[in-house]
C-alpha cells in the first residue's frame, strides 16, 4: 500500500537541518539521505513502511510505502505527520520579527534566518530518543538506538529497519534491551513507558494533533527515570512545543557561553535566567545555540 502528499514549503525553509537531523547515524540502519531525500523506517500501524521524502522546488514530496494495508483516513495522518516532521507548524516568523534586534539572539537569526526546529516521525520516537541520549554522547546515544531498533526486528522491504512503535517495544523485556547495551534503570524507563503508552494511559497521537503541555509534562514526570531534560526535549522535539526550558542542556550551556563571550562557564541557574526573558519561544533559542554548532542534529 502506497499513501503519498506534496506540501508546499516557505520561503528560505533550510531542508539542509531536516536531513543533516536524519543523517546523524552514519550507518543509516533505519535511516538513510540520498542527497535532497530521506528515507526512514517505522510502524505504521504496527507493519512495516518506509518514509521518503523528496525537497525539490519548494516542494516536499512525501510518500509512504507499507508492507501491508492502510486505512482510509492515512493519508490525511500523512500529511500532518510530515508537516511536523518538517517543522511548517512552528511560528518562527514571529519569533523573528520580535527578537531580530536584540544584540545576542538577532545575530543566531542573522546566522541561521527561518531555523525550524525537525522532529521525530512520532511524540513515541521523541521520548524513546530522549531517554536513550539522557546524559551520555551523541555517539553513544546513537549506537543504543541502532542496536535497539535492530533487537526490535520490524523492517521494510525496501531494507531499512523500522523504529518499533509502543506494542513492539513493550513486548521487549529488559534484557532484551541489556544486550542492546542498555542500562538497566533506562531499559525499566523505556517499557513502563511503551506499556503505558500500549495500555492507552499515555494518549500519544491524540497529544500529537492538540498538544496538552502541563497534562503531557505531568504524565511523563509521574515515569521513574523521566525527568524535565527528558520532558522539554520530548515537548520540542515530538511536539513541537517551543517553549521549554532547556537550561540543563550541556551543548546549550556551552554555546551561550560563546554567544555571550563569557571566561565562565555558565551554570544550569544563569542559563534558566537568561532562557526566560525569551518565553515562549525558549526552546527555539535553544535550537538556535545548538546551531552554533554539531549539537544542532542532536
Amino acid at each position: 500500500m502506497r499513501l503519498s502528499c506534496s506540501i508546499a514549503l516557505p520561503r528560505g525553509f533550510r531542508t539542509e537541518h531536516v536531513l543533516a537531523f536524519h543523517r546523524r547515524d552514519p550507518q543509516q540502519v533505519s535511516e538513510r539521505v540520498d542527497g535532497n531525500t530521506l528515507h526512514k523506517g517505522l510502524a505504521w500501524t504496527g507493519q512495516a513502511a518506509c518514509l521518503t521524502i523528496r525537497f525539490r522546488a519548494g516542494r516536499a514530496y512525501a510518500t509512504l510505502a507499507v508492507d501491508g494495508n492502510a486505512g482510509s483516513d492515512d493519508a490525511a495522518t500523512l500529511r500532518r505527520m510530515v508537516r511536523r516532521m518538517l517543522g511548517l507548524d512552528q511560528w518562527v516568523e514571529e519569533f523573528e520579527r520580535a527578537w531580530q534586534g536584540h544584540p545576542q539572539i538577532g545575530a543566531l537569526i542573522a546566522r541561521n534566518p527561518g531555523l525550524r526546529v525537525p522532529l521525530t516521525a512520532t511524540p513515541f520516537e521523541a521520548i524513546v530518543w530522549a531517554v536513550t541520549g539522557q546524559q551520555i554522547s551523541l555517539a553513544a546515544a546513537l549506537s543504543l538506538r541502532r542496536r535497539m531498533i535492530q533487537a526490535a526486528g520490524l523492517a521494510h522491504s525496501g531494507g531499512l529497519a523500522c523504529h518499533p512503535d509502543a506494542p513492539r517495544l513493550a513486548a521487549m523485556t529488559g534484557a532484551d534491551l541489556r544486550q542492546a547495551g542498555f542500562s538497566q534503570s533506562r531499559a525499566d524507563t523505556l517499557i513502563a513507558f511503551a506499556r503505558q503508552v500500549e495500555q492507552g494511559l499515555l494518549p500519544l497521537q491524540a497529544w500529537a494533533d492538540a498538544p496538552a503541555i502541563e497534562e503531557i509534562r505531568a504524565r511523563l514526570l509521574d515515569i521513574r527515570g523521566i525527568g524535565p531534560w527528558t520532558v522539554n526535549y520530548t515537548l520540542l522535539r515530538g511536539f513541537g512545543w517551543l517553549d521549554g526550558s532547556l537550561h540543563g542542556d550541556a551543548a546549550v550551556r556551552r554555546n551561550l557561553q560563546r554567544l555571550l563571550g563569557s571566561p565562565d562557564r555558565v551554570t544550569e541557574e544563569n542559563a534558566k535566567r537568561w532562557l526566560a526573558d525569551f518565553s515562549p519561544w525558549r526552546a527555539l533559542v535553544a535550537a538556535h545555540l545548538w546551531a552554533m554548532g554539531t549539537a544542532a542534529i542532536y
